[in-house]
C-alpha cells in the first residue's frame, strides 16, 4: 500500500437526494450530482469518532476510559467565490439538505463497487470570508451531519 497526498486524489460531490433507503449512491446519482472538488480551498471535519468517557476508580491513580456516544466533528468547507457567478452559493445555501460523497484515492467518477464515504447533511449557515491579506475570496458553508456516515460503502449499479 502506497502513501498518497490527498490533493489531486480525493474528490467530493454534493447530491440533493439518494434513492436507496441505505443512503448509498449509484454511479448515475453521483454523475447527476455536483462535483465540488475544484472549488474547495480547504475542508474540515467530516470525522466520525466516539466520545471518550473517563472511568476513574479509587483503586488506582490511573483514569481509564470507555467509548461513549458517536459524534461528528464540526464540518465545513472553504469554497472559492467567483467575481461573476456563484452557483454553489445557491446549491449549498442555508437549510439545504443533501449528501456529501467523498471518494478517496481515485480520479474520475466512482465506478460500481468503488468505495466512497457518504454524509447526510444540512447546511446550517454560510459566511463570506473578508480580510485584507492577499488571499482569494472565499465563503464557507457549515454542515450539520444528520446521520451516521456510510463509510467505505460500495457504489451501487
Amino acid at each position: 500500500m502506497s502513501r498518497y497526498f490527498r490533493r489531486g486524489k480525493t474528490r467530493l460531490w454534493f447530491l440533493p437526494t439518494i434513492a436507496a433507503g441505505t443512503g448509498i449512491p449509484t454511479t448515475t446519482e453521483i454523475i447527476a450530482g455536483t462535483e465540488l472538488t475544484g472549488a474547495i480551498n480547504n475542508i474540515k471535519g467530516f470525522s466520525f469518532v466516539a466520545e471518550l468517557i473517563d472511568t476513574p476508580d479509587m483503586a488506582s491513580p490511573f483514569t481509564s476510559r470507555i467509548p461513549g456516544a458517536d459524534k461528528v466533528d464540526d464540518s465545513n468547507m472553504m469554497i472559492y467565490l467567483d467575481d461573476s457567478a456563484n452557483p454553489l452559493r445557491t446549491l449549498l445555501a442555508q437549510d439545504v439538505s443533501g449528501y456529501i460523497v467523498i471518494n478517496d484515492f481515485k480520479t474520475g467518477v466512482p465506478a460500481i463497487a468503488d468505495k466512497v464515504d457518504v454524509w447526510k447533511t444540512r447546511i446550517t449557515g454560510t459566511a463570506k470570508q473578508y480580510d485584507m491579506a492577499s488571499n482569494p475570496a472565499l465563503w464557507s458553508p457549515d454542515f450539520a451531519i444528520l446521520a451516521p456516515p456510510a463509510l467505505d460503502c460500495l457504489v451501487l449499479a
